[in-house]
C-alpha cells in the first residue's frame, strides 16, 4: 500500500480487506478441516456476521467522506507497471455493506433450511465462496481483478444453482446460466482490452473517477481521443456493447435473461442471495462503475432495453404458477427498472432501488422458502404427487403461517411500491425522473416512462395474485385431499429472525425520515447527480398519485378475482395468455433456432472433422506408408543392389589381383616383361 496513506485510512482499508477475506477463510476452514460436520454452517455464519460488523465500520468511515484508494505494484511487464489495490468510495462501501447485511440472514436461515440435506457442509462452502467473490468484486480497484472476481461470482453461482446435481433439471439450469454468462464475460473482457488500449491503464479510479481519463476523452470526427492518443470511435461503441452484454447476462436483461428463472433449481436460500445482493446486483454495480463512459445514445439504449425488460418480465409473471418463478420474473422486471434508471440519468435512484430491492426480494424468497418447505412436508408425510412450488395447491396459509404472511405482505407492498415502504421511495424516484427525461425527446422514447408506469401496475397485480393465492381463501391442497395430515408452522428462530429483520428493513425509516419524499433518503443523497430535480416539478405530485391509486385498485381487482371469485376474470386462453404463460416464447425460439443451429453446426463440424480432416489425415497416412514402401524397395533393391554390385566388382578385382601375388620372383619378372611389351605395343598402335 502507499506509504503516505493516513493512519485512519490505512486502518479502514485493513478492515475492508478483513471483511472480504473472512468468508474465504470460512470456505478454507470448512473445506480443509470440517468435512461433513454441521459446524460448517455456523463457521460460515460467524464469518459473515464479523464481515457485516466490519463492513458497517468501513461504511461509516467512508460514506459521504473522501475516497480511499490504496494500491501497490502488482506486476511489471516491460515498462508497464500494473497496480492493484482497494478502492473505497460511496458505491464500494454501499455494496460492501449491502452484500454482508443480506448474506447474514440468508446464512442464519440456511442453518435451519438445509439442516437435513446431505450436502449441508458443501452448501456452506459454496455460500462462503460466493460471498467472498462478491465482496471482493465491489472493492477492487483494478479491471483485471474486477474481471477475475466477476468470473468467480459466476462460477460460485454455477455451483449453487446446480447444488442438487443429481437432478437433471438442476444440471441443465446451471449449464444454461454458465453458458449465457460466458457470453457476457466475453463482452466485458473485450471492453477491458479496448479501455487499456485507449488509456494504457487498468486502474478504475484513474479511468472513471472525478476528472478521470474517461471524462477527459471525447469523440470528434470519427476518432475517440484521449490524453494517451486516439483510436477510431467505433471502438468506443464496441466497448459499450461489451459492457452491455456483461450487464445483460449478469443482471438478466433481454435478451440474456432466460437463465434466471431456470436458476430456481437451486435451494431457495441461494435464490434469495442471488436475486438480492450478489449475482444479479453485479450487473447494475458494473453500470455504476462504468457510468462515466456512456454517451447519450448509449444511455438511451440502456433506457429502452431496461424498460422493455421490465415490461416483458412483468407480463410473464402474471400467469406463472411456480412460486419461485414468479419471484424470478419479478427480479428481472425490477432489474429492468434499475437499468432504465441508469439510462434516463437517474443514477442515484437506480442504486437506491438496488438497495431497497435487495431487502424486499430477499424477504420474499425466504418467505417462499418457508411456504415451499411446509408444503413439501405435507407432500412427503402424505405421499402426494404434487409440486410443492405450485401456488395452485396453496391458499389460506395466513392462518397457519401468521408471521410468514405478515412478512410476505410487507415485502409485497414494498415490491409494489406503496407508501410507508422503502420500495415506494426508490421506485417513485425512477418513474418521476423517467418522465422528466422524456420531456425533451420525441417518438418512441416518449413511451418509455408510460411503459414503466404501466409495468408498475402490472407489478401490483402479479404480486397481489401471488399473495392472495398463497395466503387467502381455502387451502386448496386440503380441499382436494380432505384426509391428509397437516402440520404447519413458521418454524424456529432461525426462520423467524431473518424474516423479522428483513421486514423491518423494507420500511421507509431505514432509508429516510420522510415516507413521501425520496430526495430526503440518505442513500439517494449519497449519489446525488448534478441534474437533480426540484420538488416543484409537477411529476413529483402526479406520478405518485397515479401509481398508488391505480395500484390499490389493481390489488383489489386481484383480490376480487382470486378470492371473491367474481364473474369477471382474465381469460385462460387466447394469444395474450399463451404469450405470457409461455414466457414470450423466447426460450422456445432459442431452443428451436439458436440451439438447433448450434447443434447442427456442431454436427457439421464433427462430420467435417471426421470425414474431411480425419480423411485427409488418413489419406496422408496411406500416402506416407506407400512412399515409405517405395523408399524401402528402392533402398533394398536399387541402393543396396548397387552397393552389393560394387562390392562384388571390388571383390572380383581383388580376387583377380590376388592371383598375381604368388611369391615367386620369376613370376614377377615375367609379369613386368609382359607389361612392358603391352605398353610398347599400345604405343606403337597409337602412334
Amino acid at each position: 500500500m502507499k506509504p503516505t496513506l493516513p493512519y485512519n485510512d490505512a486502518q479502514t482499508v485493513t478492515l475492508a480487506i478483513i471483511t472480504v477475506v473472512l468468508p474465504f477463510a470460512a470456505f478454507v476452514v470448512n473445506f480443509l478441516l470440517l468435512g461433513k460436520s454441521k459446524a460448517s454452517g455456523w463457521v460460515s455464519t460467524v464469518a459473515i456476521l464479523a464481515s457485516t460488523v466490519l463492513a458497517g465500520s468501513v461504511f461509516f468511515n467512508v460514506w459521504n467522506n473522501h475516497t480511499i484508494h490504496a494500491q501497490q505494484v502488482w506486476f511489471t511487464i516491460g515498462a508497464t507497471k500494473v497496480q492493484a489495490g482497494i478502492l473505497l468510495n460511496n458505491l464500494s462501501v454501499l455494496m460492501l455493506l449491502l452484500v454482508s447485511v443480506i448474506a447474514l440472514p440468508v446464512h442464519i436461515y440456511s442453518t435451519a433450511y438445509m439442516k437435513d440435506d446431505d450436502g449441508y457442509s458443501r452448501y456452506f462452502r459454496y455460500l462462503s465462496l460466493f460471498c467472498f467473490s462478491m465482496l471482493a468484486l465491489v472493492v477492487v480497484d483494478n479491471l483485471i481483478l474486477l474481471y477475475a472476481f466477476w468470473e468467480l461470482v459466476g462460477f460460485s453461482s454455477y455451483l449453487l444453482i446446480g447444488f442438487w446435481f443429481t437432478r437433471q433439471s438442476a444440471i441443465i439450469a446451471n449449464k444454461k446460466a454458465f453458458i449465457m454468462n460466458r457470453i457476457g464475460d466475453i463482452g466485458l473482457l473485450t471492453a477491458i482490452i479496448i479501455l487499456y488500449t485507449q488509456f494504457n491503464t487498468f486502474d478504475i479510479e484513474t479511468l472513471f473517477g472525478n476528472k478521470g481519463l474517461i471524462s477527459l476523452s471525447n469523440i470528434t470526427n470519427g476518432e475517440w481521443t484521449s490524453a494517451i492518443g486516439s483510436i477510431p470511435a467505433l471502438w468506443q461503441y464496441i466497448a459499450f456493447g461489451g459492457v452491455f452484454l456483461a450487464v445483460a447476462a449478469k443482471s438478466a436483461q433481454f435478451p440474456l435473461h432466460t437463465w434466471l428463472p431456470d436458476a430456481m433449481e437451486g435451494p431457495t436460500s441461494v435464490s434469495a442471495l442471488i436475486h438480492a445482493a450478489t449475482m444479479v446486483a453485479a450487473g447494475v454495480f458494473l453500470l455504476g462503475r462504468f457510468y462515466p463512459m456512456f454517451n447519450g445514445t448509449e444511455l438511451t439504449i440502456l433506457a429502452i432495453v431496461g424498460c422493455f425488460t421490465a415490461f416483458m418480465a412483468a407480463t410473464i409473471a402474471l400467469t406463472q404458477n411456480d412460486l419461485k418463478r414468479i419471484l424470478a420474473y419479478s427480479t428481472i422486471s425490477q432489474l429492468g427498472f434499475m437499468v432504465m434508471a441508469m439510462g434516463v440519468g437517474a443514477y442515484s435512484s437506480s442504486l437506491f432501488h438496488l438497495a431497497t430491492h435487495a431487502f424486499f426480494k430477499c424477504l420474499l424468497f425466504l418467505v417462499a422458502g418457508v411456504v415451499i418447505h411446509q408444503v413439501k412436508h405435507i407432500k412427503d408425510d402424505n405421499n402426494l404427487d404434487i409440486d410443492p412450488q405450485n401456488i395452485l395447491h396453496m391458499g389460506g396459509l395466513r392462518k397457519k403461517l401468521p408471521l410468514t404472511f405478515i412478512a410476505a405482505l410487507i415485502g409485497g407492498l414494498a415490491l409494489v411500491g406503496l407508501p410507508l415502504t422503502s420500495g415506494y421511495l426508490s421506485k417513485d424516484g425512477i418513474l418521476i425522473q423517467a418522465f422528466d427525461w422524456s420531456d425533451n425527446r420525441s417518438g418512441i422514447l416518449k413511451l418509455v416512462p408510460y411503459t414503466a408506469l404501466f409495468t408498475s401496475w402490472l407489478t401490483a397485480f402479479y404480486v397481489a395474485r401471488l399473495i392472495v393465492k398463497v395466503f387467502f381463501g381455502e387451502f386448496r391442497l386440503q380441499k382436494m385431499n380432505p384426509h391428509i395430515h397437516i402440520h404447519m408452522g413458521d418454524g424456529n428462530w432461525q426462520y423467524k429472525l431473518p424474516l423479522i429483520f428483513l421486514a423491518i428493513c423494507c420500511l421507509f425509516p431505514v432509508f429516510s425520515y420522510s415516507p413521501v419524499f425520496y430526495e430526503d433518503a440518505w442513500l439517494y443523497k449519497g449519489f446525488l447527480q448534478a441534474n437533480f430535480l426540484a420538488r416543484e416539478n409537477m411529476y413529483h405530485y402526479i406520478i405518485p398519485v397515479l401509481v398508488n391509486i391505480l395500484s390499490v385498485v389493481v390489488i383489489y381487482a386481484a383480490y376480487a378475482i382470486y378470492v371473491k371469485r367474481n364473474t369477471w376474470s382474465f381469460p385462460q386462453t387466447g394469444l395474450l395468455f399463451r404469450i405470457s404463460f409461455n414466457e414470450w416464447y423466447i426460450d422456445v425460439f432459442y431452443n428451436r433456432v439458436i440451439v438447433r443451429f448450434v447443434m447442427w453446426l456442431s454436427k457439421a463440424s464433427y462430420w467435417f472433422d471426421r470425414k474431411v480432416v480425419d480423411g485427409l489425415v488418413a489419406l496422408l497416412e496411406k500416402a506416407g506408408i506407400a512412399l515409405a514402401a517405395i523408399a524401402a524397395w528402392l533402398d533394398r533393391y536399387i541402393v543396396d543392389g548397387i552397393l552389393h554390385l560394387i562390392a562384388d566388382i571390388v571383390h572380383a578385382i581383388g580376387g583377380f589381383a590376388r592371383r598375381f601375388q604368388s611369391g615367386k620372383i620369376q613370376y614377377y619378372l615375367y609379369s613386368m616383361l609382359l607389361v612392358l611389351i603391352t605398353v610398347f605395343i599400345l604405343k606403337l598402335i597409337w602412334t
